[in-house]
């Protein structure tokens, strides 16, 4: 299978709230809305999508589902974020494996990781493939 994009689509009845919150704090591009149904776009080819429960549709259960999001400077983001009235659930913080970085929620209860990378520790090293 040769795939050319993947992205998740939400089933939410947050869909105006969701585009709204991605759109103030994480600068996405509305590219299709038809009200139901929003697609957003970030930077290079990373988008999300929410949709309005069709008809014998369940809604998303969030519950342990994370975004990853890599920035090129997660203190700024940070305290951009932060400073913008979100609150981290998780704090900023270095990790072994090659990342430091911290998670705020969006409206649908979904963890949003932000994080950069750094050089891993030695014991991690070791688990990186090229």
């Amino acid at each position: 299978m040769l795939v050319y994009s993947l992205s998740p689509c939400i089933t939410t009845s947050k869909v105006e709230e969701s585009r709204d919150f991605y759109v103030k704090y994480f600068g996405a591009k509305v590219t299709f809305d038809c009200g139901w149904y929003v697609n957003l776009e970030f930077g290079q080819g990373s988008s999300l999508q929410f949709m309005a429960p069709q008809p014998n549709q369940p809604l998303c259960n969030p519950a342990g589902l994370t975004y990853n999001f890599c920035v090129s400077d997660v203190d700024a983001e940070f305290e951009s974020l932060t400073g913008a009235g979100l609150v981290a659930i998780m704090a900023m913080e270095d990790h072994p494996w090659g990342d430091r970085g911290f998670a705020v929620q969006d409206p649908n209860g979904i963890v949003l990781y932000i994080f950069s990378v750094r050089e891993p520790s030695p014991e991690f090293q070791q688990y990186y493939k090229s």
